[in-house]
């Protein structure tokens, strides 16, 4: 999954949602650099990225991808899982609930800015001003989101394929997301409760 699932399966939990979105840039023993809180976070979003690797819908919806991206499939996924997420009327019922929660989120980070790892903290500034959580209900928002994909892989060059092949597949996608994300909410419901009283 991506930022805006990341930050939502935290539950309005501060240091569980630090360390869920930081994940990706902490490496190895580096975890253990950070309260506690934050590390269940850090394992949270681990055992969601797995969950939703081995989930038969995201398997499903790979197959759109992977001709074009062959091993970067799962991460358009992810993308993808957060577009229809930002616009799911059962988690953010008008526009107004997901910019409240946008900000929640960013004045969540902006309070633990310090223990940021340094890259999510160059990168944040970024995140805040161009509202990259509000703007994963929009195309365009997709649209660059694909595109900073892209830019940031090593061997790929075209993110308009990965938009057309979303444009062409809209509700397969769409029905792979809806099959997919009850089953993750349990299941990160549950895994961090675990964490919590484990």
């Amino acid at each position: 999954m991506n930022y805006l699932a990341h930050a939502y399966l935290s539950f309005h939990q501060p240091e569980i949602l630090v360390g869920n979105m930081i994940s990706d840039h902490v490496k190895g023993k580096k975890k253990f650099d950070y309260s506690a809180g934050v590390q269940k976070g850090i394992s949270l979003h681990r055992a969601i990225d797995e969950f939703t690797d081995n989930h038969p819908a995201t398997h499903f919806a790979k197959q759109y991808y992977r001709p074009a991206y062959r091993l970067y499939a799962g991460a358009f996924i992810d993308v993808v899982y957060d577009y229809f997420l930002a616009c799911d009327n059962n988690v953010f019922p008008t526009e107004n609930v997901l910019e409240d929660f946008a900000r929640e989120v960013y004045q969540v980070l902006e309070d633990h800015y310090s223990v940021l790892p340094e890259r999510f903290q160059k990168m944040f500034p970024y995140m805040k001003k161009h509202d990259w959580l509000y703007n994963y209900r929009l195309k365009e928002g997709l649209e660059k989101s694909f595109g900073g994909l892209v830019y940031r892989a090593a061997y790929l060059h075209d993110s308009a394929t990965a938009f057309d092949i979303f444009n062409t597949n809209y509700p397969a996608l769409k029905k792979a997301y809806e099959s997919f994300f009850p089953d993750l909410k349990i299941y990160s419901l549950d895994r961090l409760d675990n964490l919590m009283h484990g």
